[in-house]
């Protein structure tokens, strides 16, 4: 899996240049992660997507898991930035916002259920994306704030991608795809995702989902492109779809890197320019502290 560059740096402005240069690389292709609305992190309201329109609309989703109606998606979006108030990097926040709004629609769908393979999926494109972010520290409370917002348990969504990258990594090619045929919790896992997703139960195929899938893959070593199609089939997953929301994750891993790039770049110049500014500066108090000296020892 590709790796997202590390860097590290400062909160960018709305205004700079470079911001909205990389916002637009990192958005354009992603169709996977783009809505077509944008929004206002100050109001927390949508607007459509006609520029010349001042209509505002509030999307609510149908679910099957409570009798009480879903909330607003500007409701999850008020509680993420009520639950971490900090400024966050443009760059990550951009993409943050994109990935809220879509993870509740999926959340509040009639057909969803939370599984592990769709915990796995989110973890990994969540580390992927704050890659290099300032602070550890920052990150994770982020992804806190980020889960609970949807009514979900963070320490689940770990847990589960912990338990299925260890176990990923004791597979094989062989192994991986004949789990039906084996006992364990992470089988039991897969064998429930394949008998809902046969028609047996609510099931809700989604994007995180198949970057689950591809972790799983990975881990185990799975190279053989065949591997996928026949994992897909024994989940009675449908591989095409899977297919073409991997080519949007490695897309948006691709931009993300030349996003970060661009603003490393910024960054480094601002902070050349700034040291720049302070050269006159300490050569005038080095002029005034001689004088001074000199007067002070003619008198």
């Amino acid at each position: 899996m590709a790796t997202v560059a590390s860097l590290s740096f400062p909160a960018i402005t709305q205004s700079s240049p470079e911001r909205k240069i990389a916002s637009r690389n990192l958005l354009s292709d992603s169709n996977a992660f783009k809505l077509p609305t944008t929004f206002s992190l100050h109001s927390i309201s949508f607007r459509a997507s006609n520029p010349n329109s001042n209509s505002r609309f509030v999307v609510h989703c149908m679910s099957s898991t409570t009798s009480d109606p879903p909330p607003p998606v500007a409701e999850t979006k008020l509680k993420f930035l009520n639950a971490y108030k900090r400024p966050i990097p443009s760059i990550y926040n951009t993409v943050l916002q994109e990935l809220i709004v879509q993870q509740h629609l999926m959340k509040y769908k009639k057909t969803y259920r939370y599984d592990a393979v769709f915990a796995l999926g989110f973890v990994t494109v969540y580390d992927q994306l704050m890659d290099g972010y300032p602070s550890e520290d920052d990150r994770e409370a982020i992804f806190q704030a980020y889960i609970k917002a949807l009514n979900e348990d963070p320490q689940q969504y770990r847990a589960d991608a912990q338990k299925l990258e260890a176990w990923a990594r004791a597979q094989n090619a062989a192994s991986l795809v004949d789990f039906s045929s084996k006992t364990g919790e992470v089988e039991d896992i897969l064998k429930d995702i394949a008998e809902r997703a046969g028609g047996n139960g609510s099931f809700s195929y989604s994007r995180f989902f198949a970057v689950g899938l591809f972790r799983l893959l990975e881990l185990s070593n799975a190279t053989d492109p065949t591997i996928l199609e026949k994992l897909c089939a024994a989940l009675n997953i449908n591989k095409k779809s899977v297919d073409r929301d991997l080519d949007v994750y490695r897309n948006l891993l691709s931009k993300l890197v030349q996003a970060k790039e661009l603003l490393k770049e910024y960054v480094e110049r601002e902070k050349k320019k700034r040291e720049e500014r302070t050269e006159p500066q300490k050569a005038n108090e080095a002029v005034k502290s001689y004088l001074a000296e000199n007067l002070y020892t003619r008198k």
